[in-house]
C-alpha cells in the first residue's frame, strides 16, 4: 500500500484510540502517527482493524497512484493555485463488507499546509449507491450528506496545489459502516466523523490520485 495512503489510515486510527483513552486529538498526534507509520509496515487495517481485500474503489477509471486530470482542479478563480474546473472525479466500488448499511468518503491531501487539507466530507451514502458519475459530487445531493471541508464547504473541492512543488497525494479513502444512511447529520468535520463512526466500520479501502501545478 502507497504510504501516503497508509498514513492517513493510521491517522484516523491514532486520533480514534486517543479519543478512547480520553485524550486530546492534536497535530501532534498526527505527527506521531505519521512517525510510526514510516517506521513500520504494520497495521495497514484501516479505521477499525480491518480491511477488506476485495473491497476496492475506482477513482474515474485510473490506477491507484496516476494523476488527476486538470479539471478535477478547483475552480476559485480567486485562487491563483486552483487551475482546473472543479469537476469532481468519476467514482465506482464493488465487493461490498456483509452487513454494510452506508458508506462515508473521505478525500484529503496529507501534503497540503502541512497538516494536511481535507477537500470533501461526505457520508450516509446508502449500501445500494455504487459509486458517483463524473461532476455528480460536486453539488448537493440526495445521495450523500455533505461533511464540512477545511474551506468549509459540504461538497467536492479539487486541488488547488501550490506551484512549484512535488506531487501532492489526494487520498480517497471509502468507509463501509453499519450506520443507517440518516443516522448523522449534516456538517461533521473529518474528526467529527470519525468519533461517531467508531465502533461501526465493516471495512475500509483506498487509493491515491496525485496532481501538480502545473500539471
Amino acid at each position: 500500500m502507497p504510504a501516503p495512503l497508509h498514513c492517513a489510515r493510521l491517522a484516523a486510527v491514532s486520533y480514534l484510540q486517543t479519543k478512547k483513552q480520553g485524550g486530546t486529538y492534536n497535530v501532534g498526534n498526527t505527527s506521531n502517527a505519521r512517525r510510526r507509520c514510516r517506521r513500520s509496515a504494520a497495521g495497514r487495517d484501516g479505521i477499525r482493524g480491518r480491511a477488506v481485500r476485495d473491497h476496492v474503489i475506482d477513482v474515474q477509471g485510473r490506477r491507484n497512484g496516476a494523476y488527476l486530470p486538470k479539471k478535477a482542479a478547483g475552480a476559485n478563480k480567486a485562487n491563483p493555485n486552483c487551475v482546473g474546473e472543479n469537476v469532481s472525479p468519476q467514482f465506482s466500488w464493488k465487493n461490498v463488507p456483509a452487513g454494510t448499511t452506508s458508506f462515508a468518503l473521505v478525500m484529503t491531501d496529507p501534503d497540503g499546509r502541512g497538516i494536511g487539507v481535507d477537500h470533501w466530507i461526505a457520508y450516509g451514502i446508502p449500501a445500494s449507491v455504487t459509486g458517483f458519475a463524473e461532476g455528480e459530487t460536486g453539488k448537493p445531493s440526495d445521495k450523500y450528506i455533505g461533511g464540512i471541508g477545511t474551506a468549509k464547504q459540504s461538497i467536492y473541492l479539487g486541488p488547488c496545489t501550490p506551484p512549484g512543488t512535488t506531487p501532492h497525494h489526494y487520498t480517497f479513502i471509502l468507509i463501509a459502516t453499519d450506520l443507517d444512511p440518516k443516522a448523522l447529520l449534516a456538517g461533521l468535520t473529518k474528526l467529527q466523523l470519525f468519533d461517531k463512526l467508531d465502533g461501526h466500520v465493516k471495512g475500509s479501502t483506498g487509493m491515491i490520485g496525485l496532481f501538480k501545478n502545473p500539471l
